[in-house]
């Protein structure tokens, strides 16, 4: 490819915006491999205790500091004259690579769990995995946030709502293809499956879809930067980037009553949203008797009904009700559906169950797309890349909190119920208070004031940064 021009590259086709989505569509299927198939045979394959296994994996979300500093760094420093590809297709290859690896490190856990129990041999293995997980983190950061930069570059002002939703889309897309291609690899495998034949099988898949998603990279991306990128055009306003810290963010964050309150709304909403992402699939196999292949399927029913509620609100329901009120009535749809979701497990009505996870990704894409919509009016044009990148910060830290807190509530309601159902129906109870708890606090988010505020409370925030 040749260097990019600096005269005014061509606007970006839409056929291009989709190919873009290819490398989220990688993502989606990445963390079905993640955060289905390999929680799921840590918890109930290999026994290990879901409080550490949820721990463990989260791992990957507390290393999102470091999104920043690989944003920076495209900036700054380019790979063979771009800005942005080399550092995707650099780590996606870092990121499939290090995931084999935890796949193998897992099948170490489980045959010295066999052999010697709880020792320290085994907790070494549980502690390099929980490095490894914070190592795939620090890569799947250094591939997605250049892409996420790569986005800015080559669309304009206009076509960036356009561009965003076409890619987010795409995401949900990855996670439904990679549900039903797991879903596929792994048909042949039963309930009690002997180890050597689930490490075969797994094995098998990762190798496929790892090859898929970094193959996805590198098509969504090649020759993007070169014929489109605006990047050296708007060199001259991009000279002196400010250095956006965690600290600075948090700082501009809470620096007036709008902002906190917005913050601790979206903290809670991720982490209501979220709590039940690890634990689904064990609750599919412990309380329905699903096989490993019928729990990854899951996914597709609340994928589906994700990619329904993401394509109707925004053009649908946000110009009826407005971004408060349909973020609101997303936050109660979610919170019903955990209701709905107890209800079947207590009625063993497989049917309800996937039913259920289908309005549940309505419900989800609805509160997402008003979430999101109404982060956007709580952005400060001035400072609009530390208000989205905290956001960002603080969404997968509150993800990899509800990964911890689904696990280690799945724990103690074993331990106070001992029936599956009653343990797993406490999990659910959570998200439903804390979405109650999000609906009061954004009762008190007013835009307007907001915008009143902000100007003063920015200006103060930077002034005492230059001290």
């Amino acid at each position: 490819m040749a260097t990019p021009s600096a005269a005014t590259p061509p606007p970006l086709p839409l056929w291009v915006m989709f190919r873009l989505g290819l490398f989220q569509m990688g993502l989606g299927m990445m963390s079905i491999l993640v955060l289905g198939v390999l929680n799921r045979i840590l918890i109930k394959e290999l026994a290990v205790p879901a409080t550490l296994v949820t721990l463990t994996i989260a791992m990957h979300q507390f290393v999102a500091p470091v999104r920043v500093w690989f944003g920076q760094l495209s900036d700054a420093h380019p790979i063979g004259g771009y800005h942005r590809t080399g550092y995707v297709w650099g780590g996606a290859l870092a990121f499939t690579l290090v995931t084999y690896a935890i796949v193998q490190v897992i099948w170490q856990v489980g045959q010295s769990l066999d052999q010697a129990g709880w020792s320290l041999f085994t907790q070494g293995w549980i502690a390099l995995l929980g490095l490894l997980f914070a190592a795939y983190g620090i890569c799947v950061s250094s591939s997605s946030t250049p892409f996420a930069a790569l986005l800015v570059d080559v669309s304009e002002e206009e076509d960036r709502g356009k561009l965003v939703g076409i890619v987010w889309s795409m995401l949900t897309v990855g996670i439904v293809v990679g549900a039903i291609l797991s879903s596929v690899l792994l048909r042949q495998l039963e309930l009690d499956t002997p180890i050597d034949l689930l490490q075969q099988s797994v094995n098998r898949l990762f190798l496929v879809v790892l090859t898929v998603v970094f193959a996805l990279a590198i098509a969504s991306t090649w020759g993007v930067e070169a014929k489109y990128s605006r990047y050296h055009v708007r060199s001259r306003a991009c000279n002196n980037p400010e250095n956006i810290t965690l600290g600075r963010a948090l700082k501009i964050l809470t620096a007036n009553s709008q902002t906190w309150r917005f913050f601790l709304f979206l903290v809670l909403m991720t982490l209501s949203l979220f709590i039940q992402e690890p634990i689904l699939e064990p609750f599919g196999g412990e309380v329905f008797g699903m096989t490993i292949a019928e729990t990854t399927r899951l996914n597709a029913y609340w994928g589906m009904g994700t990619l329904v509620g993401l394509s109707f609100t925004g053009f649908l329901i946000v110009p009826r009700l407005g971004k408060i009120r349909t973020t609101t009535y997303g936050c109660w749809g979610v919170a019903l559906m955990f209701l709905l979701l107890i209800i079947s497990g207590v009625t063993q009505q497989v049917w309800l169950f996937q039913l259920q996870l289908f309005l549940f990704g309505i419900a989800a894409g609805v509160t997402t797309t008003g979430a999101l919509s109404l982060m956007l009016d709580l952005t400060a044009a001035e400072t609009a890349g530390t208000f989205i990148g905290a956001w960002g910060l603080a969404q997968a830290i509150a993800r990899g909190s509800a990964t911890v807190v689904g696990g280690t509530a799945l724990d103690i309601g074993r331990q106070l119920f001992g029936v599956p159902i009653l343990a797993y129906g406490f999990v659910f109870c959570l998200p439903m208070l804390g979405m109650l708890a999000a609906v009061l606090l954004l009762q008190q988010v007013d835009v307007s004031q907001f915008r009143q505020q902000s100007q003063v409370a920015i200006a103060k925030v930077l002034a005492e940064e230059l001290e």
